[in-house]
């Protein structure tokens, strides 16, 4: 009984606000705030010490009021199912006993391994089957200062990127897992690029293992040196083609948890966009037009750290802010080899049935969508920001999420021959 009502109880508190939430921070956000380089002071301990560069750059936070983003149903059940199970390996690399589901729900921050337990929280609360974004592009380049727009050196047009889950499945047949002759978590894979003209039939490719101690393959393919290129796990945190985003930040981490020491820091409420009303997306006034200019809402986050196992690794640490609700990655801080504040991940997240309206496809409840994400390198004041989709495809919903071989999602779409024939 005790086994039935301890993830039960766990789920329930994750789809509602902390009840120890800060009752001055509700008092201090309220709807209406707009808080911006003239008053960030103020507001500054609700926001990351990144978050807080780009307010002094120039971005605008108007605040609405905080609105639930609960779990989605089928992972919810799962949780329910099968998170009474699960263990964390005696090393903290990996699950034991895992199915689907949030395997730590209810998680005790005085638990001394409740850093690793949130990072494994996040990574199944993703909570797709497979997923395949379309037609998005991003713009990178100096910030502008004092009212100045950013000064664009590069545009980047990429036609898709896909992901398919071969484990923890929740949705799409066959369930839990599909057939895994490679024994792979995921694979992935975003090509071709479009533009810029010089990088145009860029792809790649990875599996991403069960295995904990094996090491992902990234394929990276090179038209205009018709050669392929494989990047080890320590080069996935760094940044390609004169951009600042890398392959690890994605979606605020997307490296193994295993590859990191975590631990539990501290949690508050932040400002954060769990809600926002604009796809694609409206960015910001300069000189805060890298960021997005929809609704930032109060959000009670655990702020865990980590620094990596891995030698040549780019970051000295991450500062992962996970949302208590959605255990999703509000942002992340990433610090340098001296310790200094380099560069951040912020994700905008939608929640809908569709991510625009009279979207070919709807979903039976509400799911997470990203309008834009955007990576911020402090240090050179540079940044890449993208629109998930672009605002060039009017019509375009961008996401197209659980629908497998009907929309093109099948293994053989990740075989590196495949891109190597796109890219041609």
């Amino acid at each position: 009984m005790r086994k039935i009502l301890l993830p039960l109880f766990g789920v329930l508190m994750m789809s509602m606000p902390s009840l120890a939430a800060d009752t001055t921070a509700a008092e201090k956000l309220k709807p209406g705030l707009v808080v911006d380089r003239t008053n960030v002071h103020l507001y500054d301990d609700h926001m990351s010490p990144a978050l807080k560069w780009c307010v002094d750059r120039g971005v605008k936070l108007r605040v609405g009021a905080y609105k639930p983003a609960p779990m989605p149903p089928p992972l919810r059940e799962a949780t329910e199912k099968y998170s009474a199970q699960v263990e964390l390996s005696e090393d903290n690399t990996h699950l034991l006993n895992h199915v689907a589901g949030i395997p730590f729900p209810g998680v005790d921050a005085t638990d001394p391994r409740a850093g690793t337990k949130l990072v494994f929280n996040f990574e199944t609360a993703v909570a797709l089957d497979d997923l395949d974004l379309r037609n998005f592009d991003c713009d990178t380049g100096a910030v502008g200062r004092d009212g100045r727009s950013v000064r664009v050196e590069k545009h980047f047009l990429i036609d898709h990127i896909r992901r398919l889950y071969f484990v923890g499945r929740l949705e799409v047949e066959p369930l839990p897992e599909m057939p895994n002759k490679d024994k792979v978590r995921y694979k992935e894979a975003l090509y071709p690029l479009i533009e810029p003209f010089d990088l145009k039939g860029v792809g790649f490719t990875l599996n991403r293992y069960l295995k904990t101690e094996r090491h992902d393959d990234t394929w990276l393919y090179l038209p205009t040196l018709r050669r392929v290129r494989r990047l080890s796990s320590a080069q996935r945190s760094d940044a390609l083609f004169g951009q600042d985003t890398d392959m690890d930040s994605y979606a605020g981490y997307a490296g193994k948890p295993g590859w990191f020491n975590w631990r539990l820091v501290g949690e508050k409420t932040v400002l954060g966009t769990f809600h926002a009303k604009h796809l694609p997306v409206v960015w910001g006034e300069p000189s805060g037009d890298f960021m997005h200019a929809d609704m930032w809402e109060p959000r009670e986050v655990w702020i865990v750290e980590g620094t990596p196992k891995l030698p040549q690794y780019a970051y000295s640490k991450r500062v992962l802010f996970i949302d208590k609700e959605s255990l999703l990655i509000t942002y992340s801080d990433m610090y340098d080899q001296a310790g200094e504040l380099w560069k951040m991940w912020l994700n905008e997240y939608k929640l809908g049935r569709s991510p625009i309206d009279g979207a070919k496809y709807q979903a039976p409840y509400d799911r997470r969508y990203n309008p834009s994400i955007t990576m911020v390198d402090i240090q050179l004041e540079h940044v890449t920001f993208c629109a998930l989709p672009s605002a060039r495809f009017p019509g375009e919903q961008g996401w197209y999420v659980n629908l497998g071989e009907e929309e093109g999602t099948t293994e053989d779409y990740f075989a590196l021959s495949n891109i190597i024939a796109a890219g041609r």
